[in-house]
């Protein structure tokens, strides 16, 4: 792998990724429902994408694309249920961190992981990281858990779990040796389930006359904000503001509906809760490749490198940071990695236009289907493979509070191998067309009135898969 040592020249790099966090979450887009004080003011010194787009609806896979550079099948990372395997992030692939820190940088991670949860190959001080706190699996309780400091457990101390990852990032920052250069992963797991926050957090919102899930939300959203406020102004006291790219996104878009559907595993009071809530009124939410479910807002800042105050609306997306931010840093992407992200950092500083290419989305539980819940963009065309409604009983959701407090548990007793559940699929429905542009809302389906661009795009849609699918045969978990 060919890189270069880091120099004084070479920026720092602090990315913040939230989750489950969408556009109308910052106050500054929702007419001041959420309280987003820090957030708010970022977007007038930053540059803010406002077409930037997740890799997948889900957690796990956009997260899997962030770290590669490649569309989540080639990585192996599909799903989000830990106790299957399928959020493990093969072997074989190369991380950014691995790069940055073959540059000479020290390489930080903080927060939610869940890209392989269970085995130590998959560990983060495995891929790339030199130090990491974090819990490994998808979700985790902001009172009582159960964390990693780098190979040792620590259990709940009484702080919540929100503080922890600014803690910790802060004494990442403060304990560095000012001749590296760092770069640093901050996962908070905020907004996603379980919902809690300091009730201080949450009464502001209660006040405004909304209900319980959403002033959860919200209030777990503004504890974040102060956290992301206090990192910042570290780096300010650390003289490290001018030359660190700061970055601020979600990996997916909000969840809506009522999640909690184990009343065992959440509590009875939790069951009624709603979470549906103001999305620039964007079609779809999680889990869907409708707008709401992979549009994410996403804010960079870099005072000594990028000009801010800017709005940028050329497209991009995840498989995108791989490449850019390795330019922006000096650092070579080795040709064999063979990735799917475009380097933006040319388009970003004003030295060329930027390309329109196709992107591809598609998810699903447990087994890839490209006629379920798949999407491509071609310039401002999309067409969408609406998601099948497929029936699935799913086994014992107990597995959750086993994969946060003892996953030792699932390899001592093979729980990868258990089948998936049953499932009954009926027939897909029909393929949608929207224009972006004229819609950005997905509101009217031009479907039947562009019937030739349909099938052009659905068989675009086909052979990325037919090609993304190969690339996921192939991996080994050995």
């Amino acid at each position: 792998m060919e890189t270069r040592n880091s120099s004084s020249n070479s920026p720092n790099v602090v990315f913040i990724l939230a989750d489950d966090l969408g556009y109308g979450d910052l106050s500054v887009f929702n007419g001041g429902l959420s309280s987003t004080p820090t957030l708010d003011s970022l977007i007038n010194d930053s540059v803010c994408l406002t077409h930037q787009y997740s890799a997948s609806p889900v957690c796990n896979p956009s997260r899997a694309s962030l770290m590669t550079g490649k569309y989540p099948h080639r990585t192996g990372s599909i799903d989000t249920l830990e106790w299957w395997g399928l959020e493990r992030l093969a072997l074989r692939e190369t991380t950014i961190a691995e790069i940055f820190k073959s540059a000479g940088y020290i390489t930080g991670h903080i927060g939610k992981w869940h890209l392989g949860s269970f085995d130590s190959r998959y560990h983060p001080l495995n891929r790339g990281f030199d130090e990491t706190v974090c819990f490994r699996g998808g979700m985790h309780d902001y009172y009582d858990w159960r964390i990693e400091y780098g190979d040792c457990i620590k259990r709940a101390d009484g702080r919540y779990l929100t503080d922890v990852w600014t803690e910790e990032a802060i004494n990442f920052i403060k304990r560095r040796d000012p001749s590296e250069n760092f770069y640093l992963q901050v996962n908070y797991n905020a907004p996603h389930t379980p919902l809690q926050a300091p009730e201080e957090d949450i009464s502001p919102f209660l006040a405004k006359g909304l209900n319980h899930g959403v002033s959860t939300v919200y209030g777990m959203i503004k504890h974040m904000d102060a956290g992301i406020s206090q990192i910042l102004d570290v780096l300010d006291s650390e003289g490290l503001t001018e030359n660190t790219i700061f970055i601020f996104t979600s990996d997916n878009g909000p969840q809506f509906g009522n999640p909690f559907t184990d009343v065992d595993l959440m509590g009875p009071e939790l069951a009624k809760w709603e979470l549906d809530r103001f999305n620039c009124n964007f079609n779809g939410a999680k889990t869907l490749t409708y707008e709401g479910g992979i549009r994410v807002p996403f804010l960079i800042k870099w005072p000594a490198g990028l000009k801010g105050g800017r709005k940028m609306s050329h497209m991009s997306h995840f498989t995108d940071w791989f490449p850019t931010l390795l330019a922006a840093s000096g650092i070579q992407v080795p040709i064999e990695l063979d990735i799917d992200g475009l380097n933006l950092w040319p388009v970003m500083s004003g030295e060329e236009e930027p390309n329109k290419i196709q992107r591809f989305w598609q998810w699903n539980r447990f087994t890839p289907d490209v006629t379920s819940n798949a999407a491509v963009i071609d310039g401002d065309w999309k067409l969408v493979r609406p998601r099948i409604q497929e029936t699935m009983v799913v086994p014992d959701r107990s597995n959750l509070k086993v994969s946060m407090y003892n996953p030792e548990y699932f390899i001592e007793n093979g729980i990868f191998s258990e089948p998936y559940p049953s499932r009954e699929v009926p027939p897909p429905p029909h393929p949608e067309l929207y224009n972006l542009l004229e819609d950005p809302e997905e509101r009217h389906n031009l479907a039947n009135i562009e019937p030739e661009r349909v099938k052009k795009l659905l068989r675009d849609l086909e052979n990325w898969f037919e090609k993304i699918e190969y690339d996921r045969s192939t991996i080994t978990h050995s």
